[in-house]
């Protein structure tokens, strides 16, 4: 049975992402959740994530790390889940989208870290933020449009939904002011049961820990 090794849920992005790409499939698995900001934090990971970071599936002898990468490979292993759109077009652009999550938006990460449990006043971001918030907003907002929604490629989730859902958790917890396609895509991820599947899972853990919640 597959294996996927994740963070807290209150606060682990990355674990989340490849997490709903797994409920995604249907396929029975087992999660290995280590808590974050712990003193054998690191020790526990590499036990099971050759980097040292989360998330990491085993399937077998074979482990996959990265959130992208994990992302991929069940695509490969349930190509019956349609993890990405069947048009090849859509394909393209939605790995695209996802590649850019994966490896962009740096100020708001560290702005508005991940606390999916939380609740802020909003208040004026740096301008560097903003612009992080502008571009996915710009994003979302031309992929609905191709796709008439209410997800980013149509009518069900994919990977590139599932690699936003974090965001659209950020954008809820520091109260990001947005509107039209953008918000109304925000009210649908968020009213996803998996991501509320996951928000409750967040909700169950006991854990507080100091370095992401000060």
């Amino acid at each position: 049975m597959l294996k996927i090794v994740i963070g807290n849920k209150k606060y682990s992005s990355w674990s989340m992402r490849p997490w709903l790409a797994l409920q995604i499939t249907g396929a029975p698995f087992v999660e290995i959740l280590i808590g974050l900001d712990q003193p054998d934090t690191a020790q526990q990971i590499r036990k099971y994530s050759p980097s040292g970071r989360v998330a990491a599936l085993l399937d077998g002898e074979t482990t996959v790390w990265d959130s992208l990468a994990i992302c991929e490979y069940l695509n490969e292993k349930f190509p019956q889940a349609q993890l990405w759109p069947k048009e090849a077009r859509q394909r393209a652009l939605a790995r695209s989208i996802s590649a850019e999550m994966h490896s962009g938006f740096g100020n708001l990460r560290n702005d508005c870290s991940m606390k999916i449990l939380k609740t802020y006043p909003p208040k004026p971001l740096r301008a560097e933020t903003q612009a992080d918030v502008d571009r996915i907003v710009e994003l979302w907002t031309d992929c609905l449009q191709k796709s008439s929604g209410p997800f980013l490629f149509g009518a069900k989730p994919c990977i590139a939904d599932a690699m936003y859902a974090p965001v659209v958790s950020r954008f809820r917890t520091y109260s990001i002011p947005l509107a039209g396609p953008a918000q109304a895509y925000c009210e649908t991820v968020w009213a996803w049961p998996l991501v509320q599947k996951w928000a409750e899972g967040a909700k169950a853990e006991a854990l507080r820990a100091k370095r992401y919640e000060d």
